[in-house]
């Protein structure tokens, strides 16, 4: 007898319940065993990540790239153009020339250095010439010559009023005699020595000096003077020929100028210890193309152009143990030397100068090693009239003891640039002042506390 169908249908249902149940816990058994092994392996897999990460960054790593400091904006290449600088009522402004002389000298035409060594200068990057460590000689190098170079010197202005109350000898009064004592000492003069002349139109600053102050500069043992700079011709023509007038009388050399371009480019040379020194003049800031001497004018000697500067260097060497370069150039109150300086530089080491002395931006700028030479690019102010920015209040006696080979080391003694006087600085100040310049060498050289340059290794 069957059962009846209620009951069939009743115990199907109860095996559907069953089976359910049995399939529901399984599933929950699986979930919870996956969700286990998700955990497990979370902890797991995160461990092995710490392990296997690369160790944190260090600070310098991690700085972001604003924070980066700059690169040396010490030879950033120059626009192409020049602008002048907003001049200070004290300070002679940098006139652009007249369009036909300002065209930035082509290191291809009138430079012997290599592209590649200005395009590292324009990066901050400047290369190791490779071809010897500037500085004397290691080891006896026999006989010496010191020769001392310090910056712009004018007689004018605030100054000429001050050192017409106090004697001319004021300006030099703080030195104690250090010019006396060395065999070789050039300055810039800054500007014409005479008592008539017509002062130039196209100029805001225009200067004459009273011809007096030349026997005060010559007792102070200054040996020699560079004409070649923005100045000379304030007075015109005739402001120039009473310059020369006045240095002849009491035997003063001078470089830079002339009567003509052969005069203007012809050294000057100096016979001191069996050593045969060469010293030229040059410039590459004048006001007005009309300022170069020419064939048949007079003039200073402008190296917009440098062939003929290269080609007078050239001639020197053939004639001395030792050629010296003072150049007028770069950018007024501009603390780091540009490519074009450096360029130009280069270039009169490469045609065979044996140390070169910069001026004009009236501060301080760095000093280069470049084959085994010196470039010092800017001596600032000497005798000046002061300006309302600090940077011009410092300046130094650039020192070099040179052999007749033509190796030199070099030497700075710091000064404040006083209205009129330069008067050396204590141990704290020069300690700043060297510390700056070295810092505007492009990491080119080291200077020690006493002031003397090595090159950077």
């Amino acid at each position: 007898m069957y059962p009846p169908r209620s009951s069939n249908r009743q115990s199907r249902q109860s095996r559907k319940k069953r089976r359910r149940r049995t399939v529901w816990a399984w599933t929950n058994v699986s979930l919870l065993l996956m969700i286990s092994a998700l955990i497990l392996y979370y902890f797991i897999g995160g461990q092995d990540k710490k392990v296997s990460a690369p160790p944190p960054e260090t600070a310098e790593a991690s700085m972001p790239a604003e924070a980066e400091p700059p690169p040396s904006p010490t030879v950033t290449p120059p626009p192409a153009t020049e602008p002048p600088a907003s001049p200070s009522p004290s300070v002679t402004p940098e006139v652009s020339p007249s369009p036909e002389v300002t065209e930035t000298p082509q290191p291809a035409a009138e430079a012997t250095a290599e592209p590649e060594e200005s395009a590292g200068a324009a990066e901050g990057n400047l290369a190791d010439d490779g071809q010897g460590t500037a500085g004397l000689p290691g080891g006896d190098p026999g006989t010496t010559v010191t020769l001392n170079f310090a910056g712009d010197v004018i007689f004018a202005g605030k100054a000429g009023e001050l050192l017409q109350k106090q004697g001319f000898a004021y300006s030099y009064s703080a030195l104690d005699g250090m010019f006396t004592r060395d065999d070789l000492t050039v300055v810039n003069l800054e500007n014409p020595i005479t008592n008539g002349g017509v002062g130039a139109a196209n100029k805001q600053f225009v200067f004459k000096g009273a011809p007096e102050a030349l026997d005060a500069l010559k007792a102070a043992g200054i040996d020699a003077v560079n004409l070649a700079n923005n100045h000379t011709l304030d007075q015109g023509e005739t402001g120039l020929l009473d310059t020369f007038k006045h240095l002849q009388e009491r035997g003063i050399p001078y470089v830079g100028a002339g009567k003509n371009s052969t005069e203007a480019f012809t050294a000057q040379y100096f016979e001191r210890k069996g050593i045969r020194i060469a010293l030229l003049g040059f410039t590459r800031v004048i006001p007005d193309s009309g300022w170069a001497a020419g064939p048949d004018s007079t003039g200073v000697a402008a190296v917009y152009d440098s062939k003929a500067g290269l080609k007078a260097i050239a001639a020197a060497k053939q004639k001395a143990d030792l050629v010296v370069v003072v150049v007028h150039w770069g950018k007024e109150r501009v603390e780091q030397y540009d490519e074009t300086q450096q360029v130009l530089g280069r270039s009169f080491v490469d045609a065979g100068a044996d140390l070169v002395i910069g001026g004009h931006p009236h501060v301080l700028q760095g000093i280069e090693p470049y084959k085994g030479k010196w470039i010092a690019y800017s001596t600032g102010n000497f005798i000046f009239t002061r300006s309302t920015v600090p940077a011009t209040w410092e300046t130094a006696v650039f020192q070099a003891e040179c052999t007749a080979s033509g190796e030199c080391g070099l030497k700075l003694a710091p000064m404040h640039a006083e209205l009129a006087r330069p008067v050396p600085m204590d141990n704290t100040d020069g300690a700043l002042l060297l510390q700056r310049v070295e810092a505007l060498s492009a990491g080119r050289v080291k200077i020690g506390s006493d002031g003397t340059v090595t090159e950077a290794r």
